[in-house]
């Protein structure tokens, strides 16, 4: 579902990135495939640095699908950026990237923290975080960090993900998947 970004998965990412529906959604927009081929290269890098965390999303056949990311990591926290091709909307993929990633996130790189900022006209996007019971919306528990992303105007949401809550969820399922089992049993 996910693995470590590569420069061959670029030509078939970019065809995806590129779509009306997904494109104004990117964080790092590229307008030719060499500028998105640079823009991995630099991603790649700066998560060699420690400065961003990056995945490439892919189907159960290990296809690219789109692109999974923590930017701006600092403090053991981070900003969530994600896209999917518009082939691969509603269909799922994009709860269970984002878990395998909160995972890893959490468990194994040591991040206490996600940041979501949401365009209030992203209402698709702000729909799906809002699904998700481990996310709150911290435009007033996290005041100036919101100020600080609408320092051009009110455009963003901001949604807190912490690992506390995410670890509740996690055992809250675990527990009534071991109930389901059981009542089968």
């Amino acid at each position: 579902m996910l693995k470590k970004r590569d420069l061959h998965d670029c030509q078939a990412l970019y065809e995806l990135m590129v779509h009306p529906d997904v494109f104004p959604f990117v964080r790092h927009k590229a307008h030719s495939y060499e500028e998105f081929l640079f823009v991995t290269k630099q991603t790649i890098e700066a998560e060699e640095h420690g400065e961003l965390i990056s995945r490439t999303i892919t189907d159960e056949w290990g296809n690219p699908i789109g692109t999974i990311n923590l930017f701006d990591v600092e403090d053991n926290a981070g900003f969530l950026g994600t896209w999917l091709g518009k082939p691969f909307h509603g269909k799922g993929y994009n709860q269970v990237a984002k878990e395998a990633f909160f995972n890893e996130l959490f468990y194994e790189l040591g991040i206490e923290r996600i940041f979501m900022r949401i365009r209030k006209v992203n209402a698709r996007s702000m729909k799906a975080a809002e699904k998700l019971p481990y996310v709150t919306l911290a435009n007033e528990t996290r005041k100036s960090l919101y100020e600080e992303i609408n320092q051009e105007g009110d455009v963003y949401n901001l949604y807190e993900i912490s690992k506390d809550l995410y670890t509740l969820y996690i055992m809250r399922n675990g527990q009534e998947l071991q109930e389901e089992h059981l009542k089968e049993a």
